[in-house]
């Protein structure tokens, strides 16, 4: 029985990274489309999206016949909760690097002041999102701290990124929208660093049973 049972947590291991993967490609065909012009940018991040909504859907399956099938308790229970937490994080995820993507479309062409610190700001964002996954797969307490840890600096990213753009404003406001836009995309990044910090709570809840909010 709990041969079996292994193997379906393996199982869950390997669809959670896959989903973290489409994540991590989500993130980074949206910021793609900063520099690149064309509807099927924004086709593929739609497209991607829809994939993480299935494998969303996939991996609650999979969660809901471990807990019926497997009756699990203590850290097992943890975990498979964990997870269950951690999608629907992932799918956000998957929401806002598809708005970041729909956005693209009005700064594309326009400009290239602003934009090289979104490009940074992604790379950074996509890395929280990876290990977060990779801290839950691995069972690794030090990975999904640093990860928790990291969201200051995200932030901090954000903060730079908003300062920058207010002056590009006020030095030319006839391109305000254009830099709000930017604005935009850099904010749906700080949320993803959010859900990330989120997933990587739940690791840690899943490890040693406390979670942050209860500190």
């Amino acid at each position: 029985m709990r041969n079996k049972f292994d193997e379906q947590l393996e199982t869950l291991n390997v669809e959670m990274i896959k989903m973290g993967s489409l994540c991590e490609e989500a993130i980074t065909t949206a910021v793609s489309a900063l520099s690149e012009t064309g509807e099927s940018i924004i086709e593929k991040a739609a497209s991607i999206e829809f994939e993480i909504d299935e494998q969303e859907r996939k991996i609650e399956t999979l969660c809901m016949k471990l807990i019926l099938q497997q009756q699990p308790v203590a850290h097992d229970l943890r975990v498979i909760s964990s997870a269950l937490k951690m999608i629907s994080d992932m799918e956000r995820i998957g929401d806002q690097a598809l708005d970041i993507a729909e956005i693209t479309k009005f700064v594309t062409g326009v400009s290239n002041n602003g934009k090289s610190d979104l490009q940074s700001m992604a790379k950074e964002t996509s890395k929280m999102v990876t290990d977060s996954i990779d801290s839950f797969v691995r069972s690794d307490l030090a990975l999904a701290q640093k990860v928790i840890s990291y969201d200051d600096i995200i932030d901090k990213w954000f903060n730079k990124i908003k300062q920058e753009l207010i002056g590009l404003i006020a030095e030319d406001n006839t391109q305000g929208e254009y830099y709000i836009d930017l604005m935009m995309v850099a904010k749906y990044l700080e949320r993803i660093g959010d859900h990330a910090t989120n997933i990587a709570e739940w690791v840690e809840y899943s490890i040693t049973g406390v979670h942050q909010s209860q500190n």
